[in-house]
């Protein structure tokens, strides 16, 4: 996934002589670690492309993937894949860190709104990025709505309460309703069609093919910057 996880991680460090053209090469906000940067450290095109086909598209999802998982992607040798994973965990520093960067890291984490004052103040802030937040209840209790406002408030800016990012929508119940959207865009004085372009849908028919998109939407994240997936 690649949606910012951090404050800080979306403030651009610009020196005076950087140019716009400059600072837009570089990614001015941190996420997962696109795979590409593996062919630094000795692999091949090849090589990558059997890591995307297996549905790894970061260098997180491989250093975090069982060997197993690795082994059992055609043309990924054991040898192999204990070298991608030496090398990932090098990449990403996927070991201890000390207590007081994690707690400074979690103080940066950005939280989006819920569209509810109190909401917001039950959750400390609002949605919180980079985990899971799982909503419960009756039916007919606001489940759906809630998410259609997600959808919307996660596109804000930061200086809003936003996520500053797109939305990425899995349906496995067919919930999903775009005049919804249109109503809460206009609701926050959004532009109905640019909110529609910045979410993702897609309808999932069983486990097996919501697996398929999953592994889809994995390569979409590490793309581009979304704030949010709705399962």
């Amino acid at each position: 996934m690649k949606p910012a996880n951090t404050k800080e991680d979306v403030v651009p460090k610009v020196s005076n002589s950087s140019t716009l053209e400059e600072v837009e090469e570089e990614q001015l906000y941190a996420g997962p670690l696109k795979i590409e940067q593996l062919l630094a450290k000795g692999f091949v095109k090849r090589d990558l492309e059997l890591l995307k086909e297996g549905g790894l598209q970061t260098v997180e999802c491989v250093a975090y993937a069982p060997m197993r998982t690795l082994c059992a992607i055609k043309g990924i040798s054991e040898q192999k894949a204990e070298k991608l994973k030496k090398a990932c965990k090098e990449l990403c520093n996927s070991g201890f860190c000390n207590a007081i960067d994690y707690h400074d890291a979690r103080q940066n984490l950005i939280k989006f709104t819920t569209g509810s004052k109190q909401l917001d103040s039950l959750l400390k802030g609002g949605i919180e990025t980079g985990g899971i937040t799982e909503l419960f209840g009756e039916f007919r209790t606001g489940k759906s709505q809630l998410c259609h406002t997600l959808a919307i408030t996660c596109q804000l800016p930061i200086e809003q309460s936003g996520g500053e990012g797109k939305c990425l929508w899995i349906d496995t119940e067919g919930t999903f309703r775009p005049e919804r959207i249109v109503a809460i865009a206009k609701r926050y004085g959004l532009h109905p069609t640019d909110c529609l372009n910045n979410i993702a849908y897609a309808k999932a028919y069983n486990c097996d093919h919501q697996t398929e998109l999953l592994i889809d939407a994995s390569a979409m994240m590490a793309d581009a910057r979304f704030a949010l997936l709705i399962v």
